[in-house]
C-alpha cells in the first residue's frame, strides 16, 4: 500500500507517471490496430472456415464500422463511471481485463460452438473495454499537469499521439502476415497478450500517478450546472464536424484495403499486403509530429495566428484531398487499370497530416475546454465523433447494398410473386434460368472472346441488345479480373434485386496460396473450387439476381469527398463565432493533496 497525490505537483517538468501511460498505450494500441488491421481481410476470407459465412465488401465495411461506432460511443459510460464513481485509474485498470477477455474470444473463434457468437462476444467485450478506457486514459495524462508545467501540454499530447502509432505501426505490419501463414487464432491472440502487457504496464505505475478522484455528486451538479450545459453546448457542433473527418478516415480499416487488393503492391521486388499499407498512416504520424511541431507549426505561427480550432478548420480541409487521390485512384481501377498503390500512400500522406491537425489538437482542445470534474465526459464527447463518423459511415454502406434474390432449387414466381408467368426464375446448378438468360450469356461470351483476343477485359461492349422488357443490356468492367453483364429486370430499374445477371471473374491458379493458412483450411475441408485453368474460357461465370451495391467504384469515393467538402466549408462559420474558455487541474478547493491508498 501507498499513500498518492491527488492534485498535481508543483514541478515544471514531466510527471513520474508519464513513462507508464506511454508504454501502457502503445502496447494498447498495438493490440487494437493489430486486432482491427486483420478484421476486415478476416470477415471478408475466413468466416467460412470457420463455420459462418465470408462477407461482401459492403457488408464488411458495415461490420467494420459498427464495430468502430461501438468502441467510440462507449467511451461515455467510461468515462461517466470514471468520474462518478472510481476514478480514472480503476476505471482504466478493471477495464482493461474486459479487454483481455475480448481478445481471448476472438482467437478462440472456431475451436468450439457457434463462430458467430465467439466473433460478437469478442467484439463486444473490446468494445466496452477499448471505449471504456479512452477517455479516461487521454484526461488521466492531463490530469498529471498543473499550472507549472501546463506548457508541456501539447508537447505530451504528441508524445501521447506518437506512442499510439509506435505499436500500430508494428502491429498494421506484423498481424496481417501472421493472420495469412498462421492463421485468425494467432493474428487475434497475440494483439491479447499485447493487451495484457499494457494492463500490467499501466499497474506498474499506479504509485507515480496523480490520481484525480471522482467527484460524485460535485460531478453531477457541475454537469447540470450552467457552466457545464455551456462547455457541452459549445462543443456539440464540433462533434458533428470532426465525425465527418472520421467517417473518411476509419475506411481506411474496410475500403482502402479492399481498394489496395485490386493495386500494383509492388515495392522494389517485394509484394506486400492489401491491409499492410494501412501501416503507412501510423509510419507517416511519426514522421510528420516533429516537423509540424517543430517546422510547419512555427513556420505558419510567424506569419498567422495558429488556434486550435484553425488548425482543426486546416485539416478538415486537407482531407477532401486525401479522399479526392483515392477516388482517381479508382476511376483508373473502374478502367481495368492496375494503378500502384503510390496513390494510396499519397492519400495517406495527406490524410495523416490531416489528422495531426484535427485529432491532436481535437483531444487538446476538448481537455481544455473541460470544466475541471468533466475531463473524462468530454474525452469522452471527443471521442463520440468517430462514432458519429463510423454510423455514417455504416449506414451508408447498408443503404448501398442491393439485395438479393433467395432461389430455392425450384422456381422462384419473380417479380410478379406469381409462379408460371414470363418472369420466373429457375436455379439448377448454380444457373438462374430466366427470359433473359440466354441474352445474359451471349453477352458473356462476348466478353470472354474479348478477352482471349486481347489479354484484357473490355472498357465497354457495344451494340448490347434489348432484355425481354425492352430495355438495354448492361455491361460493367469492375476492376482488371471482373466484369458483369445486367438486366434491369421485369421491373426495369437498375440497382434492384430484380436485376440479373452474370459476373464474369479471372480464374486464378489457386496454388498459388499454397501454404497459406486458409489454403491448408480451405484444402482440410473440401472447399477448394478446383476450377482447371482453361485458355479458351479463363473467365468463371456467377449467375445473380439482384445483390452489388447501388454506389460503386469511383462513385462511392467520390461521395465522401463532397461530403468532407461541404463539412470543412460549414466549419468556417463556427470557428469564427466559437469564443473557447480554458480550464485546466488544481487551484481550487475541491483540489486537496489527499492521502488515499491504492492496491
Amino acid at each position: 500500500m501507498s499513500k498518492i497525490r491527488t492534485r498535481p505537483t508543483d514541478v515544471t517538468g514531466m510527471p513520474g507517471g508519464i513513462p507508464y501511460i506511454i508504454s501502457n498505450e502503445a502496447a494498447e494500441r498495438f493490440s487494437f490496430y493489430g486486432m482491427k488491421a486483420a478484421l476486415a481481410v478476416f470477415l471478408a476470407n475466413y468466416l467460412g472456415v470457420l463455420g459462418g459465412s465470408d462477407m461482401s465488401e459492403a457488408k464488411t465495411t458495415s461490420y467494420v464500422a459498427f464495430f468502430t461506432l461501438a468502441v467510440y460511443f462507449t467511451p461515455l459510460f467510461g468515462a461517466l463511471i470514471a468520474d462518478t464513481f472510481f476514478g480514472k485509474y480503476r476505471t482504466i485498470v478493471t477495464l482493461s481485463v474486459v479487454y483481455c477477455l475480448g481478445h481471448l474470444c476472438l482467437a478462440f473463434m472456431g475451436v468450439g460452438g457457434v463462430v458467430g457468437l465467439w466473433l460478437l462476444a469478442g467484439l463486444g467485450l473490446i468494445a466496452i473495454g477499448a471505449g471504456g478506457i479512452k477517455p479516461c486514459v487521454s484526461a488521466h495524462v492531463g490530469d498529471q499537469f498543473g499550472k507549472n508545467n501546463q506548457h508541456l501540454l501539447p508537447r505530451i499530447f504528441n508524445i501521447f499521439y506518437f506512442s499510439i502509432n509506435f505499436g500500430a505501426v508494428l502491429s498494421n505490419l506484423l498481424i496481417p502476415v501472421i493472420l495469412k501463414w498462421a492463421g485468425p487464432h494467432w493474428a487475434f491472440g497475440i494483439p491479447g497478450v499485447l493487451m495484457t502487457l499494457a494492463t500490467i504496464f499501466f499497474w506498474m505505475g499506479r504509485r507515480k500517478f496523480i490520481h484525480i478522484p471522482a467527484k460524485g455528486e460535485a460531478f453531477l451538479r457541475e454537469l447540470t450546472s450552467k457552466e457545464g450545459r455551456n462547455a457541452i453546448g459549445k462543443l456539440l457542433p464540433m462533434v458533428l464536424f470532426v465525425g465527418i473527418f472520421w467517417c473518411l478516415f476509419d475506411q481506411t480499416a474496410s475500403r482502402f484495403v479492399f481498394q489496395a487488393e485490386r493495386m500494383n503492391r509492388n515495392f522494389f521486388g517485394v509484394e506486400v499486403l492489401p491491409s499492410q499499407i494501412q501501416a503507412f498512416n501510423p509510419f507517416f504520424i511519426l514522421v510528420l509530429i516533429p516537423l509540424f511541431i517543430f517546422v510547419i507549426y512555427p513556420f505558419v505561427e510567424k506569419r498567422i495566428k495558429l488556434t486550435p480550432l484553425r488548425k482543426i478548420g486546416a485539416g478538415l480541409a486537407i482531407m477532401v484531398a486525401s479522399f479526392a487521390v483515392v477516388a482517381l485512384a479508382q476511376e483508373a481501377i473502374d478502367r481495368g487499370e492496375t494503378p500502384h498503390v503510390a496513390w494510396q500512400l499519397l492519400s495517406y500522406l495527406i490524410l495523416t497530416a490531416a489528422e495531426i491537425m484535427v485529432s491532436i489538437v481535437g483531444l487538446e482542445f476538448f481537455y481544455t475546454q473541460a470544466p475541471k470534474r468533466m475531463k473524462s465526459l468530454m474525452m469522452a464527447i471527443f471521442l463520440v465523433s468517430v462514432s458519429l463518423g463510423n454510423a455514417i459511415t455504416g449506414l451508408v454502406s447498408i443503404y448501398i447494398q442491393v439485395p438479393e434474390v433467395a432461389i430455392s432449387e425450384s422456381a422462384h414466381p419473380g417479380h410478379d410473386g406469381k409462379l408460371g408467368s414470363d418472369d420466373d426464375l429457375i436455379k439448377a446448378n448454380d444457373v438462374i434460368r430466366s427470359p433473359v438468360s440466354d441474352l445474359l450469356k451471349d453477352g458473356a461470351d462476348r466478353v470472354v472472346a474479348t478477352y482471349v483476343a486481347n489479354g484484357k477485359l473490355p472498357l465497354e461492349l457495344a451494340d448490347l441488345p434489348k432484355d425481354p422488357w425492352g430495355n438495354p443490356l448492361r455491361y460493367t468492367l469492375q476492376h482488371a479480373k471482373k466484369a458483369r453483364v445486367t438486366s434491369d429486370g421485369p421491373d426495369g430499374k437498375n440497382k434492384t434485386q430484380w436485376d440479373l445477371g452474370i459476373t464474369l471473374t479471372l480464374i486464378e491458379d489457386e496454388t498459388a496460396e499454397q501454404g497459406t493458412w486458409l489454403y491448408k483450411a480451405k484444402s482440410e475441408q473440401g472447399m477448394l473450387e478446383k476450377t482447371e485453368l482453361d485458355p479458351e474460357n479463363p473467365l468463371k461465370f456467377t449467375y445473380t439476381a439482384g445483390g452489388g451495391e447501388k454506389l460503386e467504384g469511383a462513385a462511392y469515393f467520390w461521395f465522401f469527398t463532397k461530403l468532407m467538402l461541404i463539412t470543412a466549408i460549414l466549419f468556417i462559420p463556427f470557428a469564427i463565432l466559437y469564443k473557447p474558455r480554458t480550464y485546466l487541474q488544481g487551484g481550487d478547493e475541491d483540489d486537496i493533496e489527499a492521502a488515499t491508498e491504492v492496491h
